[in-house]
C-alpha cells in the first residue's frame, strides 16, 4: 500500500463520519455541547470498551457490530477538540449553526491529518501489518492517559496534552476502519 491510497482510504472514512456526524446534529443538535470533556472521554471509554468485549466474545447482544463504535470514536473525539477550541474562545454558546459546525469539523480533522501525514511518513504506514485488536488497546491505553491528565487537571511534566491524545485515537479508530473495510 502506498501513501496515496492511504490518502484516499483516509478520506472515504472521514467522510463516512462526518455524514453520520452531521445527520445525528440535525436529529439532536448540539447537545453534546453540554458535556464537560471528562464526560466525552468516558463516552470514547464506553465505546472502546465495547470494542475490547466484542473482540474478545465475539457476541453482540445489541446487534451492531465494532465499525459503528470505531465511527462514534472518530466523532466523539472531534466533538471533544471542538469543545477544546471554543472554550479557549471562551465560546460557551450550545447552540451551533450547521454550517459553522461543518467548518468546525473540518478544521480539526485538518488538523488530525496533518499529524497522520508526519507520523505515517516517520513509522512508514506501521498501522497496516497491525491488528485490529492491538490497536483497539492503544486507543484505550490513550483513553486512560487523557483521563490521568484530566484527573491531574491537564498538568503534565513531559507528556503531550489531551488533544494530543484525541488526535491518535481519531487515527487509530481509522486505521481500524480501514483495516476493517479491507478484510
Amino acid at each position: 500500500m502506498t501513501t496515496n491510497s492511504t490518502e484516499i482510504d483516509y478520506q472515504q472514512v472521514i467522510l463516512r463520519c462526518k455524514d453520520l456526524f452531521l445527520k445525528k446534529n440535525r436529529d439532536y443538535g448540539t447537545a453534546w455541547r453540554i458535556l464537560r470533556l471528562p464526560s466525552i472521554t468516558d463516552q470514547i471509554y464506553i465505546k472502546a470498551q465495547r470494542i475490547r468485549t466484542l473482540q474478545e466474545t465475539g457476541v453482540s447482544k445489541v446487534g451492531e457490530g465494532i465499525e459503528p463504535e470505531f465511527v462514534g470514536i472518530v466523532n466523539y473525539c472531534v466533538m471533544a477538540l471542538i469543545q477544546m477550541e471554543l472554550a479557549r474562545k471562551t465560546d460557551s454558546t450550545l447552540d451551533i449553526a450547521v454550517d459553522e459546525l461543518e467548518h468546525l469539523y473540518d478544521e480539526q480533522i485538518g488538523r488530525v491529518t496533518e499529524l497522520l501525514f508526519a507520523k505515517n511518513h516517520d513509522y512508514g504506514e506501521a498501522w497496516r501489518e497491525m491488528r485490529v485488536s492491538s490497536m483497539t488497546d492503544i486507543i484505550l491505553m490513550k483513553l486512560l492517559r487523557t483521563k490521568q491528565i484530566e484527573d491531574n487537571q491537564g498538568n503534565t511534566l513531559v507528556s503531550e496534552g489531551v488533544d494530543a491524545n484525541y488526535m491518535d485515537m481519531i487515527n487509530y479508530a481509522v486505521f481500524c476502519l480501514i483495516k476493517l473495510s479491507e478484510a
